[in-house]
């Protein structure tokens, strides 16, 4: 890309001394990005025009300056203007005299000489826009260097931690030029797409704004999966956790056409496809466990089969995936395949970032790395977990959020908290209680709390919306 020719040059009087003309290319390659004259343009403009700093104090800041003479002197203009005083060559003199820095900067002389430098006062903006994405890059290749060197000497380091720090880094950087390019916006900008937003639930009346579960009264009570929320989804074993998430997951990608991630710890990509196929099909989880299919079934699977090979759903079945590598995997789904929901089974499974003899630790560290995933890709995340086994010593069976197990991060992290509850598992002789289950919702951070109660068909692992479905606060 070329600069401006009137914003080429490399050096000037008083700058650090440029590298040497003979440099070989290979060293030429290897010098720090910056531009002399668009740094010297940016302060002579605010010299000129006191006003202009507050332009570009909002793209630029004292560390973007590469030439040390370039910061003290941006930062002295700031100190004055802040103390309420003019910032011109010779208030700024002076302040520089008193700080004994007027010599380090090159002197009255420099001064003098960033004015007769500027161009047009008119484009301050675009030279420190210049200025700001030359500190980008040299923060760029100060983050590549630093992955190279952790290349090297992390002998020890596992590959998928590695890539992950790598990733990071990268990240951090692009995050960096976003925040530095982020605007304030007027209320009365604001308020009208949101009033039309209103509206428009207001027309289409029990429309979730999040990422539907297919769970009527679940989505009236959540408003859909919300975007950078954690839920975490908890039961005893044969409560039906996993199928009750894989039908959120089939809901989502087949109905309504979301991208979905799962992320299967504990069964193979094959069970799970299987589980499906069942489900949505109504047909006998043993049935094909078995391949005791009759016509009706075969036909009513292949025609299953190919609705499901066009939703977007797409499954990782590592066993004892650790965070970061999750992570990593994520983004690049979020990235490729433009994912909107994340689905993890469990998350007792996962390992941590760092090897730890304390399990509390482990996951605490976990949980908060799906919170930190949801919110950096902005989408939701259900990740699975265990409940304590204490809640069977109880006369009441039903699950409370001091029942999630090896860590009270979970329920801090966790945006929802939601219990698959089934009470027919502990009362097999009710007849009444067959194929009830109920969704407790006990955590909701902007939300109500309560009870959704569900029909779920064991023979086929599908839960469905209840015909007498109701919730109510907690």
């Amino acid at each position: 890309m070329e600069e401006n020719p009137q914003l080429a040059g490399e050096s000037a009087p008083h700058a650090p001394p440029a590298s040497p003309a003979a440099a070989s290319p290979a060293t030429a390659l290897r010098r720090p990005a910056w531009n002399n004259a668009a740094e010297q343009s940016v302060l002579g403009a605010i010299l000129l025009d006191s006003t202009i700093y507050d332009q570009v104090a909002d793209i630029l800041q004292a560390s973007d300056f590469y030439a040390g003479a370039h910061r003290v002197i941006f930062h002295a203009i700031a100190q004055l203007l802040e103390q309420g005083e003019p910032a011109d060559p010779v208030t700024l003199q002076q302040h520089l005299q008193k700080q004994d820095e007027l010599q380090s900067v090159g002197g009255s002389g420099y001064l003098a000489q960033l004015i007769d430098t500027v161009p047009s006062t008119a484009n301050a903006a675009a030279y420190a826009r210049l200025v700001r994405d030359k500190s980008l890059l040299r923060e760029l290749a100060k983050q590549a260097t630093t992955i190279i060197e952790s290349i090297y000497q992390g002998k020890n380091i596992p590959l998928d931690k590695l890539l992950d720090e790598a990733e990071q880094r990268i990240f951090s950087v692009g995050e960096g030029r976003t925040l530095r390019t982020a605007n304030y916006f007027p209320l009365k900008s604001v308020l009208m797409p949101v009033l039309h937003s209103i509206e428009q639930q207001m027309k289409l009346k029990g429309t979730v704004t999040g990422v539907p579960t297919g769970f009527v009264d679940l989505d009236r009570m959540l408003s859909g999966l919300q975007s950078s929320d954690l839920l975490i989804l908890a039961g005893r074993p044969s409560m039906g956790k996993t199928s009750f998430a894989m039908n959120i997951a089939a809901n989502a990608a087949i109905d309504h056409h979301v991208p979905v991630a799962v992320f299967s710890l504990e069964m193979s990509k094959e069970q799970l496809v299987s589980r499906m196929l069942s489900s949505s099909a109504r047909i006998d989880a043993q049935k094909l466990r078995t391949g005791w299919l009759d016509e009706r079934d075969y036909g009513q699977l292949i025609s299953t089969a190919t609705r499901l090979s066009d939703a977007p759903l797409y499954i990782d079945d590592t066993p004892a995936i650790s965070i970061s590598a999750l992570r990593a995997r994520a983004r690049r789904m979020r990235r490729e395949q433009k994912i909107q929901l994340i689905l993890i089974d469990y998350l007792q499974l996962m390992q941590g970032e760092l090897k730890t003899e304390n399990r509390v630790q482990e996951i605490s560290q976990i949980s908060r790395g799906l919170k930190a995933l949801a919110k950096e890709l902005n989408i939701p995340v259900i990740a699975l977990s265990q409940l304590s086994r204490k809640l069977e010593d109880r006369p009441n069976k039903r699950p409370i959020l001091s029942d999630l197990r090896e860590s009270g991060a979970i329920e801090q992290d966790a945006d929802v908290v939601m219990f698959v509850f089934r009470e027919e598992v502990y009362k097999e002789n009710d007849p009444s209680l067959t194929g009830l289950a109920e969704i407790i919702v006990a955590k909701q951070r902007n939300g109500p709390t309560g009870k959704v109660k569900l029909t779920f068909q064991k023979q086929f692992t599908r839960f469905e919306n209840h015909a007498d479905t109701r919730y109510g606060g907690a």
